[in-house]
C-alpha cells in the first residue's frame, strides 16, 4: 500500500517506517526536522531508511499548508499515519505556542489535505497525557479527558477533537492511538531513559522527580509498532463496539485506542533496570513533582486486545537492555 508517515524521522516514525519498508509498502515520510532535540539523531535515523527504493522523504513543516496539500495530493496515500508533533510535557510549559502551532494547526492542515484524498484509514498519535487529572485507574478510552494538566496534553486533546469532527463531516475512518511512555533504541534525548543512561554512564547524578513515587505504563517501541501495524487495516465503523470500554463514536467512524501493556512500573524499579543494564549505580537526586506531571499512568489495554488479539508484553529489563546496547554503540559514533 501507499502509506504516508508524518514524523518519519522521529523516534516512533523511524521504527514504524522501517517496519513498513520491510513489508514492502511504499512509504512517503514527511518531517520538519525541527531542532527541539539533536537534528543529527534524526538524520542518523533517516540514513537507516535511505536507499530503499520504496521510501521517499519530504522535509517540510505541517504548518506549511500549501506544501502539505500538494504532497498529499501527489502521493494519494491509502493509509495515513500521523505521528509528527511537538513533544515533551515540560517543554510545553515554556513554549506553549509551539504546541498549538504543530499539534493543533499542523493537524488541522493535514485533516484538510485529506478531504480530497479520502484515505482508507487515518491513524494518528495521541497521548496518555490527555487523561490528565482523571482519578480513575486504569485509564479506559471512555474516561473523561476534560482536565489536562499541561499545554501538551491540551493540544493532543484538541487534535483528537478535530479528527473526530473531520471523521464525522467527511467520513474518513480515523483511529487515535493513546501512547503510554514509549521507550527503546533510537529514543529521544529529552526522555527519562536517555537522560538516565547518559548521566549514569558519565558518573553524574540523575534527578528523580516525585521522589521516586511515580509509576509509568511503559511500552517498548517494537511492541508499539506491532500494535499500530495490526490496527492499520481495521478502520472503525460508526457505533460498532468491540468491548464494553470501546470509545467508538456514535456518529462518526472514529475511535481512540490505548496502546500499552497495562502493567505500570515504579520509577525506582525502572532506574534499577537502567543500572543493571549499564552495570553502574545511579547517584540519585530526589526532587519534588514537576508542574504538568502526573503521579501514575496505567492503561486498560482491553480494546486493543479485542480489536487485534495483541497486547504489548516486552518486560522492562529486556527493553531497557536493548536501549542501553544501542545507546552505547550510537554514542561512541
Amino acid at each position: 500500500m501507499r502509506i504516508l508517515v508524518t514524523g518519519a524521522a522521529g523516534f516512533i516514525g523511524f521504527h514504524l517506517t522501517r517496519r513498513l519498508l520491510a513489508e514492502r509498502h511504499e512509504v512517503l515520510g514527511y518531517d520538519g526536522m525541527t531542532d527541539y532535540y539533536d537534528v543529527g539523531l534524526k538524520r542518523d535515523r533517516l540514513a537507516q531508511l535511505a536507499g530503499n527504493g520504496n521510501f521517499q522523504f519530504v522535509e517540510a513543516m505541517l504548518e506549511d499548508a500549501q506544501r502539505l496539500h500538494s504532497t498529499v495530493a501527489d502521493f494519494a496515500p491509502e493509509i495515513v499515519v500521523h505521528l509528527a508533533a511537538q513533544a515533551g510535557v515540560r517543554h510545553s510549559l515554556e513554549h506553549p505556542e509551539a504546541y498549538v502551532s504543530a499539534n493543533v494547526q499542523g493537524t488541522l492542515n493535514l485533516l484538510e489535505a485529506l478531504r480530497d484524498v479520502a484515505p482508507r484509514h487515518l491513524v494518528m498519535a495521541s497521548s496518555s497525557s490527555i487523561y490528565g487529572a482523571n482519578p480513575g485507574l486504569p485509564f479506559k478510552e471512555t474516561d473523561r479527558t476534560d482536565f489536562p494538566v499541561s499545554p501538551y496534553a491540551a493540544t493532543k486533546k484538541a487534535a483528537e477533537a478535530l479528527a473526530h469532527s473531520h471523521a464525522y463531516l467527511y467520513r474518513i475512518p480515523t483511529t487515535c492511538f493513546r501512547f503510554f511512555t514509549v521507550y527503546g533504541p533510537w529514543g529521544r534525548p529529552d526522555m527519562a531513559l536517555f537522560k538516565f543512561a547518559r548521566a549514569i554512564e558519565a558518573g553524574e547524578p540523575i534527578d528523580v522527580f516525585g521522589e521516586g513515587r511515580m509509576r509509568r505504563d511503559f511500552t517498548y517501541v517494537d511492541d508499539l509498532v506491532e500494535a499500530i501495524c495490526r490496527l492499520m487495516p481495521l478502520g472503525p465503523e460508526t457505533g460498532k463496539r468491540v468491548v464494553e470500554s470501546d470509545s467508538i463514536s456514535p456518529v462518526a467512524p472514529w475511535r481512540a485506542v490505548n496502546i500499552a501493556q497495562g502493567e505500570p512500573v515504579g520509577l525506582l524499579p525502572f532506574i534499577e533496570a537502567v543500572e543493571t543494564a549499564l552495570g553502574r549505580k545511579a547517584i540519585k537526586n530526589m526532587r519534588p513533582m514537576q508542574p504538568g506531571d502526573v503521579t501514575d499512568t496505567w492503561a486498560d489495554p482491553a480494546l486493543l486486545h479485542g480489536l487485534t488479539g495483541y497486547t504489548p508484553s516486552t518486560d522492562i529489563g529486556t527493553g531497557v537492555a536493548a536501549f542501553v546496547a544501542w545507546y552505547r554503540e550510537w554514542s561512541r559514533r
